[in-house]
């Protein structure tokens, strides 16, 4: 991490070192002048949850509905927050035999 509060586009973790796809969430919560608990909030999430997204991390789909609508936002919308890549690291994801997703 950069800076505070800042994610780079494809950050890399200690576990494996693989870059995880991030997305756009904490620019949309950002223009909205949310913080990340009055996103959860809104959202019925926990702001761990949210701060797990934000990161890249895989999700699942009910986070995904909660917090589009928490931000006002169509279901049809959900490309333009998680982007198509998110989607293929959850499949990827499910695809590790012993590996949950968390959320």
């Amino acid at each position: 991490m950069d800076r505070a509060g800042y994610h780079p586009p494809y950050e890399q973790y200690a576990t494996g070192g693989d870059a995880v796809p991030s997305n756009n969430l904490q620019l949309f919560r950002e223009t909205l002048m949310l913080s990340k608990a009055e996103l959860a909030r809104k959202a019925g999430l926990s702001t761990l949850t949210i701060d797990r997204i934000e990161a890249g991390r895989p999700c699942r789909l009910d986070s995904k509905r909660k917090i589009l609508l928490a931000l006002g936002l169509n279901i049809m919308d959900k490309e333009k927050v998680f982007g198509p890549l998110m989607a293929e690291s959850a499949a990827a994801m499910q695809a590790v035999p012993g590996q949950k997703e968390h959320a």
